[in-house]
């Protein structure tokens, strides 16, 4: 085994996340547009190969009930389940449950031969096709062919080729398991941010329950606590649930036979293909639990949620060893009606329950959704459609990013709408005029770019949400937010729309400005006027044609996970020493964000110091900010910051705030975070501060700068796409 360096120092800050930002891991080329791609798929096509894949079982892997319907269902539930809201990452997209550790998580158990059966569906398609769309189309053309109406269906997922390290899936190093450091009490309770599965590896609870128990009240709190954190309220929760068991069984015949390692840890001549077991022996073995939930598990029906509340349930051990529900008395038993058997039509299985499955019967507001659904088919059968369609998309991002002719012509608030421009938009001397009277305002260029830091920076290109189309930092939740200092954002928001007021009241034709397009455009003349005071004519592309989102088009629940806790780019450290979640450093967390930004090292690193130097930081602090001239475009940070004139002394219990001392008189030159001393104590970082801090690395540093905040003022963007 070769070591890497963070085997040998495990708190090494982890930039390596980043560098993938930097990269181009597509094979198919830098000019490669899935996109374009996508638009020469005929669909229709596509999903009669799926359909005839589907209905075509193999030798070499069995097919329930004759079709591999509910096998699909599961591949792009467990595909698409994985996405949480706290910080936007997994999903569907990317088709990361073809990659480690989804490619071998316990709760995927045999997933790996859903994709191998449709490998014959890519290779026809190719380049046209990714393995993301492909996944969960599947999905909805099981449901169709059982007789399911689904809602629709978009493409437009690319393909990662590498596994995204960045997501945190928990401080558990064994399978299965639940620890207390998973929970922010210690105790089964809130996840610790950013988690969203109860359990290590699997993809929301354990359907046994918590800690393989059948603890009814504990697996709802489980299940209401995860899928809120998939964006799902109680209604999408029961209608997901209850429509995904419609169809199907789980799998656990035997407890004896010996199951084979993952992929990921398979004999090389599996091919990639794992748990290995004799099926013809013992039959398919998953989850351990076995049984389907009703009569007709491959067609649509309420057959489930009629199982489920007309009988009493009782706990048991299943043949697999698992906890599993069965009729409590002998004649429930005996009166439910029987399941054919998966692999012979003349055998009859019975319906069987999981504990997650009675907890929603045995919760007050689950139970309430399910009777509902059950007295209303048609309810149902809608609600389960656009929970199912917001669980394959809600990854994706705005509607405009959705391709294909299955797409509705719906609009959710989850998509975090903008309307369309319906006037001109502002060209080259409109923006030169906008950005003559932004900068003789009484605006300084601290206000200029901490507000236009504020709105675009809320991107995230985990889930594609945020950013400064739009400008929701007017609205709630974000101009309440503490880090954008709300009173002095409500200054900065009057200016503009004064200005906004006056130039659009003035023009005689169709040409208007948007509050977003002004915001963004006051940080660029900021960040023009600093480099000109420091001595250098920089110009930042701008772009016009963002819109103003309305309070109505802005679910403030859904925004609120996107509130910063801290932000290393102001120098906003919050309540970092409170705070109960993954990360153990503020460092770290400023990682996270550059990562989100879909930032490279050097692109943070020239970002942090270009935030200083402008005076862009939380309270206009003077943390960090190690020059005489705030507000002047230059290299002072990256300069003093090595200085080993100065020595740094910590003032703070947890080590957060330091003071910057002048080695020779004692005196007391500045203050600084760990945000701040990072770039000079990490090997890779300090590497890149030498080149900005060197006497030839200021022009370098400004045109650098110049172009990584003219990234992150475009990252949300589509339209130019």
């Amino acid at each position: 085994m070769t070591w890497s360096n963070q085997d040998w120092w495990p708190n090494l800050l982890r930039l390596d996340i980043l560098d993938d930002n930097a990269a181009d891991l597509n094979p198919y080329g830098e000019d490669f547009d899935y996109a374009e791609e996508f638009q020469k798929l005929d669909l229709e096509e596509v999903k009669a190969d799926i359909q005839e894949v589907m209905m075509s079982p193999q030798e070499w892997w069995p097919a329930d009930y004759g079709t591999y319907g509910p096998l699909f269902i599961r591949m792009a539930w467990h595909s698409a389940g994985t996405y949480r809201t706290l910080d936007g990452r997994a999903g569907a997209s990317g088709a990361l449950q073809r990659l480690p550790p989804e490619s071998s998580w316990p709760d995927n158990v045999n997933l790996d031969k859903a994709r191998r059966l449709l490998q014959p569906v890519k290779q026809k398609y190719g380049r046209k096709l990714s393995w993301a769309d492909l996944i969960v189309l599947a999905g909805n053309v099981a449901l169709e062919t059982m007789g399911f109406e689904t809602f629709g269906f978009a493409g437009g997922r690319e393909d990662e080729y590498k596994s995204n390290e960045a997501t945190e899936w928990g401080p558990e190093t064994e399978w299965e398991t639940t620890s207390p450091e998973r929970f922010k009490d210690g105790e089964v309770g809130d996840l610790k941010d950013p988690l969203a599965n109860t359990v290590m590896g699997l993809i929301y609870v354990n359907p046994e329950g918590p800690y393989g128990e059948p603890d009814l009240e504990g697996s709802a709190a489980n299940i209401r606590e995860e899928f809120s954190r998939m964006a799902m309220n109680d209604e999408e929760t029961v209608a997901l649930i209850a429509g995904g068991h419609t169809f199907g069984k789980v799998h656990g015949a035997d407890d004896e036979t010996e199951v084979g390692p993952e992929p990921e840890a398979a004999p090389i001549e599996q091919q990639g293909l794992g748990w290995d077991h004799d099926f013809e022996k013992a039959g398919m073995i998953t989850s351990g639990i076995e049984g389907p939930w009703n009569a007709t598990p491959t067609q649509w029906d309420t057959g489930y949620v009629d199982n489920l509340l007309e009988y009493e349930w009782e706990p048991h051990k299943g043949p697999g060893g698992a906890w599993q529900w069965r009729p409590a008395s002998e004649e429930e038993r005996e009166d439910i009606e029987k399941a054919p058997s998966a692999q012979d039509f003349d055998e009859s299985a019975d319906p069987m329950m999981l504990t997650t499955d009675v907890a929603l019967k045995h919760d007050e507001d689950y139970r309430e959704v399910l009777e509902r659904f059950q007295e209303n088919p048609d309810e149902f059968q809608q609600a389960f459609a656009k929970a199912w369609y917001k669980l394959l998309h809600r990854d994706m991002g705005p509607k405009e990013r959705l391709l294909g002719p299955e797409v509705p012509d719906d609009t959710f608030v989850w998509q975090d709408p903008i309307p369309d421009a319906d006037y001109d938009l502002i060209g080259d001397e409109e923006v030169a005029e906008l950005k003559a009277e932004i900068l003789d305002s009484d605006l300084s260029v601290s206000q200029l770019a901490k507000t236009a830091w504020a709105s675009a920076s809320t991107y995230r290109d985990s889930d594609k949400r945020g950013g400064a189309n739009g400008a929701r930092i007017r609205l709630e939740p974000q101009r309440s937010w503490e880090v954008n200092e709300p009173e002095e954002l409500e200054t900065v928001l009057e200016t503009y729309e004064e200005i906004q007021a006056a130039f659009n009241d003035s023009r005689s034709d169709d040409v208007r400005v948007s509050l977003a397009d002004l915001i963004v455009l006051g940080g660029n003349a900021a960040v023009e006027q600093a480099a000109a005071d420091a001595g250098y004519d920089v110009e930042v592309s701008f772009e016009p044609g963002r819109t103003d989102a309305t309070q109505e088009q802005t679910d403030v629940e859904s925004f609120e996970v996107l509130e910063p806790k801290v932000d290393g780019f102001r120098n906003y450290l919050g309540n970092a020493a409170e705070l109960d979640d993954l990360y153990d450093t503020p460092e770290e967390r400023l990682v996270d964000k550059a990562e989100l930004l879909n930032l490279s090292v050097s692109e943070m690193t020239v970002l942090v110091g270009g935030m200083r130097a402008l005076g862009a930081t939380y309270g206009d602090s003077d943390r960090g900010v190690f020059t005489d001239e705030p507000g002047t475009l230059t290299n002072d940070f990256f300069v003093n910051l090595l200085d080993m004139d100065y020595e740094w002394e910590s003032i703070s219990e947890n080590d957060e705030v330091f003071e910057v001392r002048d080695r020779e008189t004692g005196e007391v030159e500045w203050e600084a975070t760990r945000f701040d001393l990072i770039f000079g104590s990490n090997a890779r970082l300090r590497a890149i501060a030498d080149v900005y801090g060197a006497e030839d690395g200021e022009e370098e540093f400004v045109e650098d700068f110049v172009e990584a905040w003219s990234k992150v003022m475009q990252l949300d963007r589509f339209d130019l796409e």
